[in-house]
Order: structure tokens, then sequence, then C-alpha cells
């Protein structure tokens, strides 16, 4: 039995019918399913419905054979022990550094607030800056004008809500979208059949049937 550790919400959402176009059609919705583990239309393989930030640690420890979650997840993730073979190109996004509308760029050791502490802190280091890192789970916005912070990272879609909240984009600090990630142990132990099942995601991933060859 193989193993499909599997983002709850957005990326789930988006990820159901890709996986369908490869022949793993879920039994059931994840979106209204009270299941945690979903039989699938693949003979031997399953998906566990998990948190996005729990996909790695169900696949480094061998929890999970496989996973689909954010490229933010595992840039926050300091595990080794995963393959990342593709990009699904599906729950697209960025990863943004944003300010005050006219506000002048961050200084020598800006207070930021964010969710993504390791991402941001590696950002900030990439450009010589030793930035306060201040960890928030949410209602990031509203952090700079409250004087909380200077600035914030995030991520963005369209963008509504920073502008809702006097903010502007001022520089992206990562493309993300849902990435396939693989254990290492896996791969090695059960190769034939992950290297499959991989093969099955990227061709739907590429547009083909999952009959193509």
């Amino acid at each position: 039995m193989l193993t499909v550790a599997l983002s709850k919400g957005r990326i789930s959402h988006e990820a159901t019918p890709l996986l369908a176009r490869a022949g793993i059609a879920l039994d059931e919705d994840p979106a209204g399913s009270r299941r945690l583990c979903i039989p699938t239309s693949l003979d031997g393989v399953r998906v566990l419905v998990l948190r996005a930030q729990d996909v790695p640690t169900f696949v480094e420890h061998g929890a999970a054979d496989l996973g689909i979650t954010g490229k933010d997840v595992l840039l926050e993730h300091p595990g080794a022990g995963l393959y990342e073979p593709l990009d699904l190109g599906i729950a697209r996004c960025r990863l943004v550094l944003a300010v005050r509308t006219g506000a002048e760029p961050p200084g020598s050791r800006p207070r930021v607030a964010t969710k993504y502490v390791e991402t941001t802190r590696r950002f900030f280091a990439g450009k010589g800056v030793q930035a306060e890192i201040i960890r928030l789970y949410g209602s990031m916005e509203i952090a700079p004008a409250v004087g909380l912070a200077d600035c914030i990272v995030d991520l963005v879609d369209t963008g509504a809500t920073l502008a809702a909240n006097g903010l502007v984009v001022r520089e992206e600090v990562a493309a993300i979208s849902a990435r396939l990630i693989v254990n290492k142990a896996a791969m090695k132990l059960s190769h034939g059949r992950v290297s499959a099942l991989v093969e099955r995601i990227g061709r739907a991933v590429a547009g083909e049937d999952a009959g193509c060859s």
C-alpha cells in the first residue's frame, strides 16, 4: 500500500481533479468528508488528508510515502529526508515582503511580522540585513498599521487584502505552488511503485491522459 499525504483546503480542492486525471480518484471528496484516510480508484494507493504543515513531517518519517503540499511549507520545513520531483503547477501564489503604502524601504534592522520565520530570516540574511522577526499566525496585515512591525512577509494571491489594509508589495520572496514530495527511503525500497506513481502524476500535470505511455 502506498500512502499519499494531501494538504487540506485549497491544495486539496485543486489537487483532487489532478489526481483523478492521473487515475487516482478519491472515493470521497475531502472537503465534505470527515474521513482522514480515503481509499482511491488506484489499487494499493490511499490518501491521508492533513494540515499542510504536517504533510512533510508524515512523509519524512515514513508515515506517508508521498505528499502534496505548498512550497511555502517546504521552505519552512527543516527535514532533509525528502525528494521534490514535481511542481504540480496548482495553488499558485506569492510569498512577498509588503510595507505600508508610501513607506520607505525597510531599514538596516527592520521588524518583520510573519509566520514564515526561517524563510524570512534567510531572505534578509541574503541581503546582509539582520531583521527582528515577530512570529504571528494570522492578521499579519494589521501589524504595520498598529506599530508592531515595519513590514510583513506573507502569502498573497490577488493582493486585495494587502490593499484593503494600506499595504503594497515591495518585493517577491518566493513563487509558491503545490509540490509533490517523496520519502527518500520509500523511493529506494519501493522504487518501481513510487516512480510509477510519480510518473502518473507527472503526465497529468503535463495534460496527458493517465493511460498514455
